[in-house]
């Protein structure tokens, strides 16, 4: 009898790609996306090229997967944020928030992201901040589902979802990708100024 295979990663193998992914984001962080190679991410994980090489076939991948993660990591941590809210109000409160705090404890993530968004080319070469997704990414799904909760409770006034979403979207990023603003402005305040802003714009009465 053949013993079926299993295709799933192991424990081990995915311990070493999350050791590479963090030397990526340490590197991306410290010398820009230009001057990251596999070298040099080598270098900073203790391990060698050839390792790197044997779970990623080149720098373009473990770019996508560093990407990938990154993404991952901050939907997870702003659901599991908004899952004890009982409101509609306070589920977006908490998703501000937990957005905000995501940010501001984790400066080496925001900057990888940056990098690779900005600096990162697909095949034909088209920047990944060009590329346009023809689905919502988990992020604003949650946000729509939360805006459209508040109205079909009536906590929130009736508005259009995807403008508004991509409105409390940009001005969380805004924070994340503009420097001079975040340089004067620390993010607690920055995201409590958010809460007040958007419970004006969105709910019934204030």
């Amino acid at each position: 009898m053949t013993k079926k295979r299993d295709d799933k990663p192991s424990f081990i193998t995915e311990a070493r790609r999350r050791q590479i992914v963090d030397a990526a984001i340490s590197t991306l962080d410290e010398i820009g996306y230009i001057h990251t190679s596999l070298a040099q991410i080598a270098k900073r994980a203790g391990i060698s090229t050839a390792l790197i090489s044997y779970h990623f076939k080149d720098k373009q991948e473990l770019m996508d997967y560093t990407l990938m993660m990154l993404l991952t990591d901050a939907a997870a941590h702003v659901i599991e944020q908004t899952k004890a809210a009982s409101t509609a109000r306070d589920k977006l409160h908490a998703y501000i928030q937990a957005c905000m705090n995501y940010q501001g404890a984790r400066p080496q993530y925001n900057t990888a992201l940056i990098e690779i968004i900005f600096h990162a080319r697909t095949p034909d070469n088209v920047p990944y901040y060009r590329l346009s997704d023809d689905e919502d990414d988990s992020l604003t799904s949650l946000l729509h589902q939360i805006l459209q909760e508040g109205q079909a409770r009536g906590e929130f006034r009736q508005l259009n979802v995807i403008i508004v979403a991509s409105a409390i979207r940009g001005a969380i990023d805004e924070y994340l990708f503009n420097k001079g603003l975040s340089d004067q402005i620390d993010s607690k305040s920055y995201c409590d100024e958010l809460v007040t802003l958007f419970d004006k714009a969105v709910l019934t009465e204030i």
